[in-house]
């Protein structure tokens, strides 16, 4: 053990251990669950997904031993923290090299080891390749340790391991649950513990809809997952994690890897950054009061397959959040006083109604009852639809998809989704799917590219998803679908097929004539352009808008001559943002709360043209002479 040598050598990066300046931009000022929630914003923007096959390569730059087990002639021991015994001799090493499928003992390889188990997130992308929570251990104690949580062991041990690891009958205290954990050395709980928290920041957003305790026994309940978005685990979780953070401060090794996997993946660990957050977070104050129920609500746009929900603003500062509920049955939660509730049928009536929630869970009262009916039809799309799937040599992969529905979507229940071929057994299989995340906006579209990809016309930068898994690893045979949840939305190719008779060596971009979504493929529906084509990627056409059929708003005049353009229309003061794009959809110029003083927009810096005119969630072409 050359532990002392090890943090000589590598005091220099001590320097270099800050995060990028304004990486944090928005931070200051926020604690408690607002604080977390910022903090997913950050780092889940632009990041790369890599695949599950790239990470070996990686472990050799992100999880070399330089601080315990550190010999100047061998730099390429990867650290363990299952296995590493910080106080005397590690029983065994491994190189990137000795990763294998399993074991009968300890010290014949390594795994890829889950610190949040995979089956809480049932192996889907991003969450399966996660850098900061997917690390190499031992695979014999990866084994054994299965899908059970961290915790004290207890006096009833089944295993004890090389480096004094335990995994034992549970004995975290005010827990209920009965069964086992793995108990790993003082040295490293606060490097689990870290990133374990990490992790329900990345993902805030999906941790609802990840598997959970669902209430009939905790005694046997391996997961400490506790179904909300913000707090994210059980309470005896929270306070086990809290107190491994405060105990184990964060590390030289910690901070080194915090920057490598920036390098690799672009985003980062924050507790790692700023270790006061954690506290900051998850350290607050018992609530005794009840929230008010929300008051007006109602529904400012139903249409035919959406309704956009809205009610007053809680006075109670607080109020954490509200959910929604159709017909009984909750369906999702809103940080703001509205909610888009989409996937609606046509024609049908719908009733709803809000809880507000305090930060402890607190719930107020139902608000009263809203029944809407929908539209039969309406102007907009039904759902996202792919608009462009590019196929090229190697590695170049890229699919565009838009939204013209007629309200912002949330991104959190839609999978890109990939069937492959085995050739052994002759049969077609899908495999875990690459889930999407965020909002994308009305007559918005976004691009999916393949990180090693050399397009001509897009970079990873431009790109809204990054990603390596295998949906981005398509290469002409394999059937590509979008899902909602687990219906198909849209596809490419046709399933339980080779389909590279038909999509082989092309790039396909949907006729500007098709504005629905179709989940059985239709070559007819698309133009077809040769391998590594890649015009406009990301780019709306004039055609994709959605124009306006109800005239809520009309221009004049149209022609415009001069700089000055009217609008006439009904509530005309609400409208909050002006855009004016030209025909490849790129926006020129934006104007907030264009009309509080009157109704008419100064636009000089206009060349003559044509033009759209994005009010809102409407638009209109004009033209300008």
């Amino acid at each position: 053990m050359q532990k002392f040598l090890s943090i000589l050598l590598f005091l220099p990066l001590l320097l270099f251990s800050q995060a990028p300046a304004n990486y944090y931009n928005g931070t200051d000022g926020l604690n408690g669950y607002d604080l977390k929630s910022k903090l997913h914003d950050i780092v889940s923007i632009k990041t790369i997904t890599w695949h599950y096959g790239d990470l070996p390569k990686f472990y050799g730059q992100t999880d070399l031993d330089q601080y315990y087990d550190y010999d100047i002639s061998n730099t390429t021991f990867l650290l363990d923290i299952y296995s590493n015994n910080p106080e005397g001799n590690t029983a065994y090493h491994y190189t990137k090299e000795n990763l294998i499928s399993s074991a009968g003992a300890e010290g014949l390889g390594y795994n890829r080891e889950h610190m949040m188990p995979q089956s809480s997130f049932n192996s889907n992308y991003p969450m399966y390749s996660d850098l900061f929570f997917v690390i190499p251990t031992d695979a014999r104690i990866n084994q054994l340790r299965s899908n059970y949580p961290y915790g004290i062991a207890g006096t009833t041990n089944y295993y004890t391991f090389t480096n004094s690891s335990k995994i034992s009958k549970n004995a975290t205290p005010n827990s209920g649950y009965t069964g086992r954990v793995y108990e790993p050395i003082a040295e490293f709980r606060g490097d689990i513990a870290r990133s374990l928290l990490y992790y329900v920041v990345r993902y805030e957003g999906k941790l609802n809809s990840f598997n959970f305790y669902n209430g009939t026994s905790p005694a046997n309940d391996t997961s400490p997952l506790d179904g909300s978005e913000e707090k994210a685990f059980e309470n005896w979780y929270v306070e086990l994690l809290l107190k491994w953070h405060n105990e184990d401060p964060v590390s030289q090794r910690e901070i080194d890897r915090n920057n490598m996997v920036y390098t690799i993946q672009k985003n980062r660990n924050p507790f790692i950054d700023r270790p006061e957050w954690v506290n900051a977070i998850w350290l607050q104050g018992p609530l005794v009061a009840v929230p008010q129920a929300p008051q007006n609500l109602n529904s400012t746009q139903t249409s035919a397959y959406f309704a956009n929900l809205s009610w007053t603003q809680a006075m109670d500062q607080t109020v954490l959040g509200y959910k929604i509920y159709q017909n009984g049955i909750y369906i999702g939660y809103s940080k703001t006083p509205n909610y888009i509730v989409d996937h609606l049928t046509p024609s049908t009536l719908y009733q709803f109604t809000v809880k507000a929630y305090y930060r402890d869970y607190t719930e107020s009262a139902e608000s009263s009852l809203l029944s809407i009916t929908t539209l039969a039809q309406d102007i907009y799309a039904k759902d996202l639809l792919i608009t462009k799937y590019l196929e090229g040599i190697e590695d170049n992969k890229a699919l565009e998809i838009t939204n013209t529905t007629g309200h912002a979507v949330d991104l959190n229940k839609y999978r890109i989704s990939i069937q492959f071929y085995n050739s052994v057994n002759g049969n077609y299989y899908f495999v875990a799917p690459f889930e999407l995340e965020g909002v994308v906006e009305n007559n918005s579209t976004f691009v999916i590219l393949n990180p090693n990809s050399n397009f001509s016309c897009i970079t990873n930068d431009q790109a809204r998803f990054v990603s390596a898994a295998p949906q981005m690893t398509f290469t002409g045979s394999n059937y590509l679908e979008l899902r909602y949840l687990s219906s198909t939305v849209d596809a490419i190719g046709t399933r339980g097929i080779d389909n590279y008779t038909t999509l082989g060596n092309l790039s396909l971009y949907r006729s500007s004539a098709i504005t629905e979504p179709n989940y059985t493929f239709n070559l007819a529906e698309w133009q077809s352009y040769p391998t590594d084509y890649c015009e406009n990627l990301g780019v709306l056409s004039a055609a994709e808008f959605n124009v306006s059929a109800k005239e809520d708003f009309t221009i004049y005049p149209n022609p415009l001559v001069g700089n000055t353009l009217f609008v006439k229309g009904r509530h005309l003061e609400k409208v909050q943002n002006a855009s004016f794009l030209d025909l490849s959809g790129k926006q020129i110029l934006k104007i907030k709360d264009p009309f509080k003083s009157g109704n008419s927009i100064e636009v000089p810096r206009l060349l003559p043209g044509v033009y759209i005119l994005q009010l809102d969630n409407q638009t209109l072409k004009f033209i300008k002479k």
